[in-house]
């Protein structure tokens, strides 16, 4: 016997023995007739079940009303600093001007000082830069002093800096030490540099810095220009 469930517009029957086979809609005159075959969704709401009209009882649920949320997701990205932006430490300093270069000299005292001139734009500069961090990581007691070229083209050129990255070594009275350029290639040069350098000594005199140069004639020369322009 197949189940019956009677509703205020329609009838649906299912086939039990079959789980659901076919089913027939009859509309009242104020709706098409439509065939056998035709289907139509009958909503829930529509079903007013009788009381004796269900061979099998059947449960309903009433219908859930759908909401729909929109979800605005707001990712504040940081944004990240450049490559030559990024400092291993204390101890590795940015040198924009001629002045905070003499100043970082003349205040690291017998510590050695390693000074890395670099451009922005160049590779080289860029695949060595993760290895120099690292050595200044584990070289706390060395200063390391970053030089952007672009930032300082009169002083770069007044110290023989003609191709990058270029290194120049300093230490309290002994002045400049050494200078050459090195790539990531050749990086052996600087830890060897640096065994070399970075001995235990006392400086007798004060620190001797660039010695004979006279930057800080540029470093003024520069200021005055810079104030006329204004």
């Amino acid at each position: 016997m197949a189940d019956v469930i009677s509703c205020s517009s329609n009838s649906v029957r299912f086939s039990s023995s079959l789980f659901t086979s076919s089913f027939t809609s009859s509309f009242n005159s104020s709706r098409p007739n439509l065939s056998p075959t035709s289907k139509r969704v009958v909503s829930i709401s529509e079903c007013s079940p009788l009381s004796g009209d269900f061979v099998s009882p059947i449960a309903f649920r009433p219908r859930k009303q759908l909401t729909s949320f929109k979800v605005h997701a707001v990712v504040a990205q940081r944004e990240q600093p450049k490559w030559w932006e990024r400092n291993a430490g204390p101890n590795m300093i940015d040198i924009h001007s001629t002045q905070e270069f003499l100043t970082a000299l003349s205040e690291a005292g017998d510590k050695l000082v390693i000074v890395e001139f670099y451009g922005t734009w160049c590779a080289s500069c860029r695949a060595l830069y993760p290895k120099l961090c690292r050595t200044a990581q584990e070289h706390p007691e060395i200063i390391f002093l970053k030089v952007n070229f672009d930032e300082n083209k009169p002083m770069c050129k007044n110290l023989n800096v003609k191709v990058l990255p270029y290194f120049h070594f300093y230490r309290g009275a002994d002045g400049q030490l050494e200078s050459f350029s090195c790539s990531l290639a050749k990086f052996q040069k600087i830890k060897d540099a640096i065994e070399l350098h970075n001995t235990d000594r006392c400086s007798i005199g004060p620190p001797r810095g660039v010695g004979d140069l006279n930057l800080e004639a540029l470093s003024a020369s520069k200021d005055t220009l810079a104030g006329s322009s204004k």
